[in-house]
């Protein structure tokens, strides 16, 4: 567990340096989970995230861009009523627990100053945001009901009293002095790293392994002072906040953790590493929420047509049996001399044969042996024409396959908005019924919104998410000279820089976000092809996105979530400006 109760202190911390005293200007819920407040404090405007997310919870400033819904839920409207103008008084954790406390104070509609509170309590699954009226400690709402008969203890619905987590009867690691650890660890029953953790409020299995692993021989001398020097690390604010990858796997902190073997990224805030952490994250997982349906019906439809090729290559291998009719066919009709009604087989030299061997033939008493031979013929005749038809079903149900596993790795990278436009595009090609509501106009002519990166040497780079974006970018939006990028016989985006002639720099970069938006993602050394917009066809007929392309070269890059993100923000500067 990376957001401890120390990680939370620190948080809590640092967004009270910037935030408090700020004027909370706008309140937006991009998602089931999560509270966006735009807080205008030190002469600018800062994003504050608040995330009840079972697996994302989390408190931070972010400067990443959420997409909001059309129509603001129940509980952002809520808190807009009680706290949009007011000012953020204090913002501090309680104790050591993973709680942090917004202290909020404005005037009410009728002119009366308000005081509330807003309380994020990060606990996993049960994590949740409390709107609380601070003179009554009234519950006036929060993100997760909690009902008294799934909770004895304490009730969050609006109306009630609030009411803390219970206590975990846990000793305060800062108030731990030597003599306060020698009493409460037993070094003859082991595990030391969870003894630390059953006995001190907000350490994770990290500090407690990094207090161990800094111990060296652990023992009575050693536990003691490698427990107090890293508390004394978090005392004094000697952070260092910092992403380990080990072995695919990232995990963030905010001391240095030595126990821990991978490669380091450090940052200059709490906040940083976790817009990087949380990099596409929670929007996919928010994605993955609303496309539940969506994403199981493609893969139904993938995995059907995957039976179907198994079954239609099982006609096919039948099928080829058409040759031997053939034969057997020709074989009857040379020997028709020999034959006569009522034998049930035959046994013939095969002159096909270079060694001149016998083949025995199966016959139909009921039938003459001119009639034998021409029910080969027949079956012959039929099994030659399957087979065409079987080739051509393979091929049909190979690229359906193709087209529902391309969508797939769509949804891997989709915003809402683009969700919504892969499922206009399966309903305009008859997979899916359209729904449609009454009031609404059709966004058949609207123009897919691409997603823009800006180079290092200030080229533009567009990139399409979904097929309706792939067909635009490519067919419409560039020219004919534009350099465009695609990995090389992998799924992916459909790339565009603008510009003629770019840089080896650029190329590599428009090349990398080819590479992170496909499947080849998490694979290193990936082809990319580029080649000029005017070598690019869509050719008749062809599913949405599907293109073919000459005079390529290739580049092979590794996709890298950094690079992606740094494009990303060279583009927010540009717009700044």
């Amino acid at each position: 567990m990376s957001f401890d109760g120390l990680f939370t202190k620190a948080m809590s911390e640092e967004i009270a340096s910037q935030l408090k005293g700020g004027r909370i200007n706008k309140i937006h819920q991009p998602s089931k989970g999560e509270i966006i407040m735009i807080v205008r404090a030190g002469g600018k405007n800062h994003k504050l995230l608040l995330s009840a997310h079972p697996t994302y919870a989390r408190v931070q400033l972010t400067n990443e861009s959420y997409e909001n819904p059309s129509e603001p839920p129940m509980f952002c409207m809520l808190l807009r009523k009680h706290l949009e103008g007011f000012i953020l008084e204090d913002l501090y954790q309680i104790g050591v627990d993973r709680i942090i406390v917004l202290e909020i104070k404005g005037r009410n509609e009728i002119g009366d100053i308000s005081h509330k509170k807003l309380i994020i309590e990060i606990m996993g699954r049960h994590s949740n945001i409390i709107l609380v009226d601070r003179d009554r400690n009234m519950i006036l709402d929060s993100i997760k009901h909690i009902s008294p008969a799934i909770n004895s203890y304490r009730t969050i619905l609006p109306g009630n009293e609030y009411v803390a987590p219970p206590e975990q009867e846990k000793k305060n690691p800062f108030e731990a002095t030597e003599e306060t650890l020698l009493r409460t660890i037993n070094f003859n029953e082991g595990r030391l790293d969870k003894q630390l953790v059953n006995s001190f409020a907000g350490i994770s299995p990290l500090f407690s392994k990094e207090t161990v692993y800094q111990a060296g021989l652990a023992n009575r001398n050693t536990i003691p002072k490698a427990f107090l020097d890293l508390i004394n690390k978090v005392k004094l604010k000697q952070y260092e906040p910092a992403l380990i990858n080990t072995n695919g796997k990232e995990i963030f902190y905010l001391i240095p953790l030595d126990h821990i073997k991978g490669s380091k990224q450090e940052f200059s805030s709490l906040s940083a590493l976790l817009d990087r952490f949380y990099f596409g994250k929670a929007e996919r997982d928010r994605v993955k929420q609303q496309s539940h349906d969506l994403e199981r019906f493609i893969s139904n439809e993938k995995k059907k047509n995957e039976k179907k090729i198994i079954k239609l290559e099982e006609t096919l291998v039948n099928s080829e049996k058409a040759k031997e009719f053939q034969l057997f066919g020709e074989l009857i009709t040379a020997n028709l001399y020999v034959m006569e009604k009522g034998m049930k087989e035959i046994e013939v030299i095969n002159y096909y044969d270079e060694d001149g061997g016998m083949v025995t033939i199966s016959l139909d008493p009921q039938k003459t042996p001119s009639e034998n031979a021409q029910k080969y013929f027949s079956k012959y005749q039929k099994a030659k024409n399957s087979v065409d038809v079987v080739k051509e079903q393979i091929m049909l149900a190979t690229e359906e396959t193709a087209y529902f596993d391309s969508l797939l790795q769509q949804l891997e990278f989709a915003s809402p908005k683009d969700i919504s436009e892969i499922r206009e595009e399966l309903q305009e090609g008859g997979y899916l019924k359209a729904k449609f509501k009454k009031g609404t106009k059709s966004k058949h002519n609207l123009k897919p919104q691409l997603e823009k990166y800006l180079s290092s040497d200030g080229d533009e780079m567009y990139v399409g998410k979904n097929n309706k974006q792939n067909d635009y970018l490519t067919n419409k939006f560039s020219r004919r000279d534009d350099i465009w990028l695609h990995t090389k016989d992998i799924p992916g985006s459909h790339v565009v820089i603008r510009n003629t002639d770019p840089s080896e720099k650029t190329l590599l970069e428009a090349a990398s976000l080819a590479a992170y938006f496909s499947k080849a993602k998490e694979s290193s050394s990936v082809p990319v092809d580029f080649t000029a917009v005017r070598h690019v066809k869509k050719p008749n007929g062809s599913k949405p996105g599907f293109v073919i392309y000459d005079n390529q070269q290739t580049l092979y890059v590794t996709p890298d979530a950094d690079k992606v993100i740094e494009l990303r923000e060279n583009t927010k500067k540009l717009n700044l400006q």
